[in-house]
């Protein structure tokens, strides 16, 4: 593949708040990033990470930005809710998501929307933090299958580690020094050639979903050098025993 950096457009809002984290993100982390190049492509991507901490998105969209791709979140409407921060997420082009509602899926359609005008849309199946008490990535829901299953979009896989040294699962309180170091690893696009002839159907989303998580798992593994579980926590268990403030 030629790789080309399609440099997008990132408006506004975008510019402005990338002009005022970007700057503080090179202070106080290091970077570990491989495999940006997978970004660096023509056309709409989903880009599919595993999920942390709450710092994530700052380390994921730094990542993506570093290769021309300004990253498009799917991100809890009721942040969107906060009169000047809520404008200004929505004005960068992030995507409000109700979760827990029929109105989920005008987030579905946004983000499809998003991917077909060419923007590179950042996702975490699993749809919060991990569970994991190690922190590998939980089974997952198949928003981001269906998203490229629709459009027909690669599906680049990525794990990052670090983000929850700077702010631990639930946490509040960041720990900014020592600098941390953030990796973030993208793979090769998920192959989804042999499902995407076929109906969607519940099958369909459940088999490119799991083939999503093992590439992240994957990724994460070769990133710690450790071994995953033989078995990703089941997030639909894990989630019936919700932590008091999780997301």
């Amino acid at each position: 593949m030629s790789k080309v950096s399609p440099q997008t457009p990132r408006g506004g809002w975008y510019t402005f708040i990338e002009g005022v984290l970007r700057p503080l993100l090179m202070v106080i982390t290091k970077r570990d990033w491989r495999g940006g190049e997978q970004l660096q492509r023509p056309g709409g991507v989903v880009l599919a990470m595993n999920h942390l901490s709450w710092f994530d998105p700052l380390v994921a969209a730094h990542f993506a930005n570093d290769q021309g791709r300004p990253a498009r979140f799917l991100a809890k409407a009721e942040v969107f809710k906060a009169p000047l921060i809520g404008r200004m997420l929505k004005s960068a082009g992030q995507i409000p998501v109700t979760r827990g509602s029929t109105e989920a899926v005008n987030s579905l359609h946004a983000a499809i929307k998003a991917v077909q005008a060419g923007e590179c849309v950042c996702v975490y199946p699993e749809g919060t933090l991990t569970r994991d008490p190690n922190l590998w990535p939980m089974t997952a829901k198949s928003g981001a299958a269906r998203i490229a299953l629709t459009t027909g979009v690669p599906v680049i896989p990525a794990a990052q580690w670090g983000p929850q040294e700077v702010l631990a699962p639930y946490s509040k309180m960041p720990h900014l020094f020592p600098r941390k170091t953030m990796h973030v690893w993208a793979g090769e696009p998920v192959d989804l050639d042999d499902l995407r002839s076929q109906p969607i159907t519940t099958a369909t989303l459940r088999e490119a979903t799991e083939r999503i998580m093992k590439a992240i798992t994957d990724i994460m593994a070769e990133i710690r050098q450790e071994q995953p579980p033989a078995e990703p926590l089941d997030r639909r268990v894990a989630l019936a025993k919700k932590k008091p403030g999780a997301s």
